[in-house]
């Protein structure tokens, strides 16, 4: 499934972004359903009409390419003063711990099509664990009907030992090492270089293995997110920009730049938007006395016409309504659950819904981004950053960090068990600095 070197998946899904972005593709649609999906030629020919296809004129959205066309749609948001020294310190670290705890929480139960939150909920109910505000007991035996994840081993509640590995931890750590490698000077040529060099294609997906395809193929870099590439609008940008926050405390219009040039080598619209978003409410974190300050803040970089602004807006209003967070998630599941289970604008709501119903509480944010279901373990990672940003480290759930041990896995060539405490110390040592240049690492760290 969504395999882009896969003639049939490749059609299909560009169909299904083709009718998301308002484009007349239902007869084509037609067309594939009765295709031999082994007739390669007929479904060439068929993928380039679909790239044709006219938008209706009813298309209501107006969503910018290209960094300037997305700035000049935004209102202005001037920089404000960040918290200094030991406080800083703590703040950076509470968003790494954050992140690395709350995608622990969603891994065993990684797959929005068996794990709804109807059978999420019933599992849990079973294990004495609602609401969730811990990591997910595995039940023995597993009764009939629920399947964890094979990381379960490592994630369920008592098998945590040090972080287990994950894309939504790669990506952090190498946004770090983009930005101490080339600093301000950041490009997606620079991007495109460090995952042909430090990521294995395997450990890559959906969007990003596309891009990677066609990275290898000598697609240029500033091509590759619209080639072969039905997945641009899915959530793998979005796991990406929580490092381009933790070095721009308080200035999200710096870490959403940086952002853009990370996103744009995969994404393009509201993928490239679902990744500003979650920079700029990182980076928002650090000046911010509650989780909704830091929401409300965020959507000033986030287009105020397109999809995903519509539907962090509407979360927000619902919440403003004083509607229960079950009848929220009823809400965002009819409204946007036609959407991929791992696409941006759905998931975007769910962790929206996490942060603005779980009142400033690590554990209660996290558990309700993690019961919405979708990506649970990318939802919970980025409501995690969020709140740990806000918390501080410091205030973090014991029984939610000691478990880490100060250590993650990662796929990332040179950085498997990475301390999480040294993965902090060189996030802030950029965040302090206040203006992002390369350095060269220090004796004993991995470049």
């Amino acid at each position: 499934m969504h395999d882009p070197l896969n003639p049939y998946d490749l059609v299909h899904d560009e169909i299904d972004q083709a009718r998301e972005t308002g484009h007349r593709v239902d007869d084509l649609s037609a067309e594939l359903a009765a295709l031999d999906p082994g007739d390669t030629a007929a479904l060439e020919a068929l993928y380039q009409r679909v790239l044709d296809a006219p938008r209706g004129a009813e298309w209501p959205y107006d969503e910018p390419e290209g960094f300037d066309a997305i700035l000049a749609s935004l209102p202005t948001d001037p920089p404000r003063p960040a918290p200094e020294g030991a406080e800083l310190e703590d703040r950076v670290r509470g968003g790494w711990l954050g992140r690395i705890a709350g995608c622990n929480l969603g891994k065993p139960v990684e797959n929005g099509q068996h794990w709804t939150s109807a059978h999420l909920r019933d599992y849990l109910e079973r294990a004495g664990a609602w609401p969730l505000r811990g990591y997910i007991p595995a039940l023995d035996p597993m009764p009939d009907g629920f399947v964890l994840r094979e990381n379960w081993v490592h994630t369920t509640l008592g098998r945590v030992h040090g972080s287990a590995r994950d894309d939504d931890i790669d990506y952090a750590i190498l946004g770090l090492h983009l930005l101490e490698q080339h600093g301000d000077r950041l490009t997606p040529g620079h991007v495109a270089d460090a995952w042909l060099t430090l990521l294995p294609y395997q450990q890559t997906y959906t969007a990003e293995r596309a891009t990677y395809r066609s990275l290898l193929g000598g697609v240029p870099a500033e091509r590759a997110a619209a080639h072969r590439n039905p997945y641009r609008e899915w959530i793998g940008a979005l796991i990406r920009g929580d490092a381009f926050g933790w070095t721009n405390p308080g200035r999200p219009r710096e870490a959403i730049r940086l952002a853009f040039q990370d996103a744009s080598l995969s994404h393009t619209a509201n993928g490239v938007y679902g990744e500003l978003w979650a920079a700029a409410i990182v980076a928002s974190a650090f000046t911010a006395a509650t989780v909704r300050e830091a929401f409300d803040r965020s959507l000033r970089s986030v287009p105020p016409g397109s999809r995903l602004y519509e539907t962090l807006t509407a979360v927000r209003d619902l919440r403003d309504a004083g509607v229960t967070w079950e009848a929220a998630l009823a809400t965002i599941q009819q409204r946007w659950g036609s959407y991929s289970w791992v696409h941006t604008v759905n998931n975007a709501a769910l962790i929206a819904a996490g942060l603005l119903w779980g009142d400033d509480d690590y554990a209660s944010t996290v558990g309700l981004t993690v019961q919405g279901g979708w990506d649970t373990d990318s939802n919970g990672a980025t409501a995690g950053s969020v709140v740990g940003v806000v918390l501080g480290a410091a205030r973090l759930p014991e029984h939610f960090i000691a478990p880490l041990q100060d250590r993650t896995r990662s796929a990332l060539f040179g950085y498997d068990n990475s301390a999480i405490s040294d993965l902090a110390r060189r996030t802030a040592a950029l965040a302090a600095s206040g203006a992002l240049s390369p350095r060269t690492p220090e004796a004993g760290e991995r470049a």
